[in-house]
């Protein structure tokens, strides 16, 4: 039977890079998928790990129903096997149900990729409904650290390197490697996600210059 599965983790912790792994992985078994992405770093449509790879996605916008593209897909002559559902928590809960139910209903397995919480340490819609309703949420082995050593668990949100605790739930970020970061994102342990202490604020430097995968403002 065909199950729901969440892969979680901070950012830095290769879900992106596991997704592309088990989609590599599938089709070399010689079955059929499909891949959906939301804001991933790389731009629309457009699924991308830190380590530069990189292939084609269905960008899952707002008004997009899962159910609905798979079963058109189907009807078509498709065949489908899987679905690996990349940057889950910009995923609507009505989406994550429709997920639900293309298990249910069409015995497809479905991988979901996602982190937790945002900035402000809240749930992001996608990844609460995707915790009510699989039936495994697997937590990512590869530990992200803070800039002092100790696992990350928090994703910051940094303006110029300051800490910042207010604004919108998805903002871009320069992916820029060589720019200033103007908006940016960082892992922190949860002490320093607490103090407000980032990398710039120790004066230690950021163990990654990318940001989270947002590829544009919700």
């Amino acid at each position: 039977m065909a199950d729901l599965v969440f892969f979680t983790g901070t950012m830095d912790c290769g879900k992106s890079t596991l997704a592309l792994q088990m989609d590599h992985n599938a089709r070399q078994r010689g079955l059929a998928g499909r891949l959906f992405t939301c804001h991933d770093r790389a731009g629309a449509a457009t699924l991308s790990s830190r380590l530069g790879l990189t292939v084609p996605a269905v960008e899952v916008r707002p008004h997009l129903d899962l159910q609905q593209y798979v079963v058109a897909e189907m009807t078509a002559g498709a065949r489908i096997d899987y679905l690996i559902c990349d940057e889950a928590q910009f995923y609507s809960g009505a989406q994550v149900e429709q997920l639900g139910r293309i298990v249910d209903e069409l015995s497809v397995e479905v991988y979901a990729f996602g982190i937790l919480t945002d900035f402000r340490t809240r749930l992001f819609e996608g990844s609460q409904r995707l915790v009510e309703l699989a039936d495994r949420v697997e937590a990512l082995q590869v530990q992200a650290l803070c800039w002092c050593g100790r696992r990350g668990t928090h994703n910051a949100r940094t303006v110029g390197g300051v800490m910042v605790t207010e604004g919108a739930q998805v903002v871009v970020g320069d992916t820029d490697e060589g720019a200033t970061l103007e908006i940016g994102y960082e892992v922190l342990c949860r002490r320093h996600h607490r103090r407000r202490v980032t990398a710039h604020a120790a004066g230690a430097g950021s163990p990654s210059p990318d940001v989270l995968p947002f590829g544009a403002s919700a």
